[in-house]
């Protein structure tokens, strides 16, 4: 029964750690990014293709994120009123998931666009 127990345990620590490297990218959880936003096409937000050509390389897309991510840095939002009166969620957004990771989160965007999908 024991032997059992330790199995069942080791299994789920092992699944548990497979789940959790799909989840995250370079230390970043992309996973939540997909519900506004997709590689190739217009969803909530704009492609990370349009916000990756939008930037031109990570480096600037980080610095943007390093430097608070203020709506008029933003360079899509600035070109869609659609996704300028969405602002307010992605500043949100930013707080949770992307401040403290600002350099991952911008290599994973240029890596997603690079792949074709996230």
């Amino acid at each position: 029964m024991k032997k059992t127990l330790m199995i069942a345990a080791t299994a789920a620590f092992v699944m548990t750690g497979l789940l959790t490297t799909e989840a995250n990218a370079g230390g970043f959880n992309v996973k939540k990014c997909k519900a506004c936003h997709a590689v190739g096409k217009k969803k909530v937000g704009p492609s990370w293709k349009d916000v990756a050509t939008a930037y031109g390389d990570e480096a600037t897309l980080a610095a943007v994120f390093k430097g608070g991510f203020k709506v008029e840095d933003r360079k899509s939002i600035a070109a869609n009123a659609k996704w300028k009166r969405k602002a307010g969620m992605m500043t949100g957004q930013y707080k949770k998931l992307i401040k403290g990771h600002e350099d991952e989160a911008a290599h994973e965007l240029f890596e997603a666009v690079k792949r074709g999908k996230i």
